[in-house]
């Protein structure tokens, strides 16, 4: 076994450089500014590093109308969730076709961030994107909201970054597809499981985490720290609680810690889909999907992140997914466990909600030990009464 090949076969790389860094900054300077949501903003990082593969801009309309109605490009490669720049129609109006514009952060100061030539404007139905993308037109899933509340015009082209957003936090373990390739190599690893996270690992986390390790030579512990919900975990929290838990229980040599930049859309399925495409790119061979992967509320059941893959070939996915039931702590076992390995009932078992533990922490009360480890506790809830 080897890497991954890069999800279309090659691995994007639009950040400019050098000379070429230079001029397209002087174009920018001049040019008009498109600002980026935070959202734009971690898409603009991902296209242009690769993580994206192999999308080099933001979608025209016949890419965006294939993805929204059959998780495909219109070459017919497997994409499931629409990468788009939406603008307002007073923005739109304002740009010429084949215009080169500046994109830049949202906010005072606008560093510029890159350029993109526009080949193609498009009205869209917000309304068919949250039904196909979200399985609801309900405001109330925040990323329906933010598509209700966005432009009504796609600008579309391919782009060129040239930095990387000011306030990008963790840089030290921002790695890119092309250097985790490089490590993955460097080690010695020839297979890698990817595992997406935006909470705390905790015990049932790390069970199937060290599960999937016995199959595989390293472990890609990915966690996103880009735009959330409010109510989630901050990263900085969330990113020291990685390192107690890696520092105390996992071996050095088998697992590599680095951040995952995208914002979270909670498109649960879908998203399951584009998460296990960017570990693809990023090198990983496996990607674990377990319960209500990328879910919020009670939009999704609590499998379907697992399901959605069945309908395709594993060549056209060119990555294997692990898939896990849904893991507790059982008393009567004395171990984690799953329903396939424990025949106890529900009274022995220990399992929290995502949620239920935010309220716990919150209260500064501890989750028992069986559900996370003291080390994580002390810290989440130390960090959460100084916030």
């Amino acid at each position: 076994m080897s890497l991954s090949i890069p999800h279309g076969s090659k691995l994007v790389n639009r950040i400019l450089q050098g000379e070429e860094r230079e001029a397209a900054l002087r174009r920018a300077g001049d040019a008009k500014k498109v600002p980026l949501s935070e959202v734009g903003s971690a898409d603009l990082e991902m296209i242009a590093n690769g993580a994206m593969s192999p999308l080099t801009g933001f979608m025209a309309k016949a890419d965006y109308d294939s993805v929204v109605h059959s998780m495909r490009l219109a070459n017919g490669l497997v994409w499931s969730l629409p990468i788009t720049l939406p603008v307002t129609k007073e923005m739109a109006a304002n740009i010429r076709l084949e215009e080169e514009v500046a994109l830049v952060e949202n906010g005072k100061g606008g560093a510029i961030l890159g350029v993109m030539k526009v080949a193609e404007k498009f009205e869209y139905d917000k309304t068919r994107e949250a039904q196909e993308v979200y399985r609801t037109a309900d405001t109330a899933h925040p990323g329906v909201a933010r598509v209700m509340n966005q432009g009504e015009v796609c600008l579309a082209g391919e782009v060129w970054m040239i930095n990387r957003h000011p306030e990008s936090r963790f840089r030290e373990y921002r790695r890119d597809p092309a250097e985790t390739r490089r490590l993955f190599a460097e080690r010695g690893w020839n297979s890698v499981v990817g595992f997406q996270t935006r909470n705390p690992v905790h015990r049932a986390h790390e069970y199937i985490q060290k599960c999937a390790m016995e199959i595989v030579d390293g472990l890609l512990l990915h966690p996103l720290v880009g735009e959330t919900k409010k109510d989630d975990i901050p990263a900085d929290l969330r990113m020291e609680s990685y390192h107690a838990l890696l520092q105390n229980y996992y071996p050095a040599n088998r697992v590599l810690l680095c951040v995952f930049p995208a914002a979270m859309r909670y498109a649960g399925p879908r998203e399951a889909i584009f998460h296990a495409l960017c570990r693809k790119n990023y090198g990983c061979t496996h990607f674990i999907v377990g319960r209500d992967h990328a879910g919020v509320g009670k939009y999704y059941g609590t499998y379907d992140a697992q399901k959605i893959f069945a309908p395709f070939q594993p060549e056209e996915l060119g990555i294997t997914t692990l898939n896990f039931e849904n893991s507790f702590f059982c008393k009567k076992c004395g171990a984690v466990v799953t329903s396939k390995t424990c025949p106890h009932d529900a009274a022995s078992q220990i399992s929290l909600s995502g949620t239920q533990v935010r309220e716990m922490l919150g209260r500064g009360e501890a989750p028992p030990p069986e559900f996370s480890r003291a080390e994580v506790v002390q810290i989440l809830i130390k960090g959460l009464r100084n916030a």
